[in-house]
């Protein structure tokens, strides 16, 4: 028979339960005494499968000759063009990346699933064949491209702001896909409530919800800089790899590897040290709280 001391207990017990508390714990506890082995050792091969190229691309750096190596004219004339180039390639991203996922998270319309699959299209699309797109869209003969050239007088092709239209082709998804993903999650009611107080569409979203899903931009933005620095495909396929023009880093190191693996992998190393330094930045975002 349960004594009146007991109810207590067991309410709280029962109410853990139905959080599922007590229940995760048992769960990590089972876990932590002994991972099978079906899972183990495919699970630690896949490790070594990421992890062993990079530590043989630090295990083989020439660290002696580093310094100049990245002190070279070249090589500095690339990493200087390869970020101002995902700099300017963010920025246009920004500007009518934010619109359009603000348009993929707010409003209705007949196909948007057909407009959100073919905005997220170049985060599968080969590189390769995105430069091949841009060209028959853009290039002297392209369907918009020959109308630039003949009314206007602009090539974009093997200009450094082919590498930027390039850059940012590939890399605007990313940043739509991280706002957009902010937007759903943030509460529409603020917007609601700034529109009951007479504020315009547009004021609501630049004084209520930019604010709110600025951290969102910032994730996003930085994952586009990123993608943008180590673009190569649609690069070389719509801008060319001419030198102090158009050849970014990625290009530098695929034209040093014929000719001067050291120097390659110095290149290499550097856009390393990027992507780590872009993981670290992001890891509040993706990382939780165990």
């Amino acid at each position: 028979m349960t004594s009146p001391a007991d109810a207590p207990d067991k309410s709280a017990a029962a109410a853990d339960t139905l959080r599922g508390g007590p229940r995760r714990g048992r769960v990590r506890k089972g876990l932590g005494r002994g991972v099978p082995l079906p899972l183990l050792v495919p699970a630690l091969l896949g490790l070594a499968f990421l992890v062993l190229p990079l530590i043989a691309l630090l295990v083989r750096t020439p660290w002696h000759s580093l310094p100049d190596q990245l002190t070279s004219p070249e090589v500095w004339q690339a990493l200087k063009l390869s970020l101002l180039c995902a700099t300017a390639a963010t920025a246009v991203s920004l500007v009518i990346g934010v619109p359009l996922a603000w348009l993929l998270a707010r409003v209705e319309f007949p196909g948007r699933g057909l407009v959100r699959a073919l905005v997220t299209l170049p985060l599968v699309l080969p590189p390769v064949v995105g430069g091949v797109a841009l060209l028959m869209a853009l290039g002297r003969n392209g369907i918009v491209g020959q109308w630039l050239d003949a009314w206007f007088g602009i090539t974009l092709p093997f200009t450094t702001t082919g590498v930027v239209i390039a850059e940012a082709f590939v890399a605007m998804p990313f940043l739509v896909i991280s706002v957009e993903g902010t937007l759903r999650a943030a509460d529409p009611r603020y917007e609601e409530a700034a529109a009951t107080l007479g504020a315009s569409r547009f004021t609501a979203f630049r004084r209520v919800t930019l604010p709110l899903i600025a951290p969102g931009i910032a994730a996003g933005a930085v994952l586009a800089w990123a993608r943008a620095l180590g673009e190569f495909g649609a690069t070389i396929t719509f801008a060319g790899n001419f030198p102090g023009r158009t050849q970014t880093m990625p290009l530098a190191v695929y034209l040093a590897l014929q000719s001067d693996p050291e120097a390659a992998i110095a290149l290499s190393l550097v856009l390393l040290a990027v992507s780590v330094a872009v993981l670290a930045g992001l890891r509040d975002r993706w990382m939780t709280a165990s």
